[in-house]
């Protein structure tokens, strides 16, 4: 038990936080501790009777059964694998940053959620994070079942094939990758690759619960330079958002 103490202490604290989560609403859910059904997105019910939980629930509960726990498992993998290695990659030592990264894919899928009459949004957020951390490592290669290799640019669409296969549909994927691509093309593709005007920057309030700190493990990944600015006064944690560390990019394992 001690050993698994130690793994669960090793995983950074969002990715932890995230990542227990995922496993106790689901298990809230399935030991009947709670009603499921009040866990799922139903918009007309979030609306009308304020049931302001659910697009939170939504994204953290996923139904337990026979026919869906192998899918529940790979998608806490990835959630594990990918979170961390962009907590402690592109995003180290700037939590806020990767909160704000977080919220913007959340609230872009609980919209898409809503409008597509989605109950469960667990997976459109962890493909979010991953299809961000394949662009952040796009030349990387990396190993898939059966021992295929590949760059991880093709990463999150392997996946959706991967999991329509083994799930039978692809909605919660491409949703995913979607929301994940308009993070990336917003934050990083317009504004350094395009020239054009930064859209989105974390909100100073976050700076200021979390501020940037030193040092950290090395991870994976190199964020796009972002444009010069001038240094804003009260940027919480050594004046935040434009002022990206350095990763180390995966090599060719």
């Amino acid at each position: 038990m001690s050993d698994i103490g130690d793994w669960f202490k090793s995983i950074p604290f969002i990715t932890r936080t995230w990542f227990a989560a995922s496993i106790a609403v689901p298990l809230i859910g399935k030991l009947g501790l709670v009603d499921f059904r009040n866990l799922m997105l139903v918009p007309e019910l979030v609306f009308s009777r304020f049931h302001l939980w659910r697009p939170v629930t939504a994204t953290l509960f996923f139904p337990i059964t026979p026919n869906t726990g192998f899918l529940y498992m790979v998608n806490l993998y990835f959630l594990y694998h990918y979170s961390t290695r962009l907590e402690t990659g592109a995003f180290d030592g700037k939590p806020a940053d990767y909160i704000f990264m977080l919220l913007f894919n959340w609230i872009c899928i609980v919209i898409v959620g809503m409008l597509m009459n989605m109950r469960l949004l667990m997976i459109p957020l962890i493909m979010s994070v991953l299809y961000v951390w394949a662009q952040f490592n796009k030349d990387t290669i990396v190993s898939f079942w059966f021992g295929t290799r590949f760059k991880a640019h093709y990463l999150p669409w392997v996946i959706l094939a991967f999991n329509f296969i083994i799930g039978g549909s692809f909605v919660n994927e491409l949703t995913g990758n979607l929301v994940g691509h308009l993070y990336f093309f917003l934050m990083f593709k317009y504004p350094v690759d395009l020239g054009g005007r930064s859209f989105l920057s974390t909100p100073e309030f976050l700076y200021r619960f979390f501020p940037n700190r030193r040092g950290g493990v090395s991870g994976f990944g190199v964020p796009p330079s972002r444009p010069a600015a001038q240094p804003q006064a009260g940027g919480g944690g050594g004046g935040g958002r434009y002022l990206w560390g350095q990763g180390n990019r995966l090599g060719g394992e």
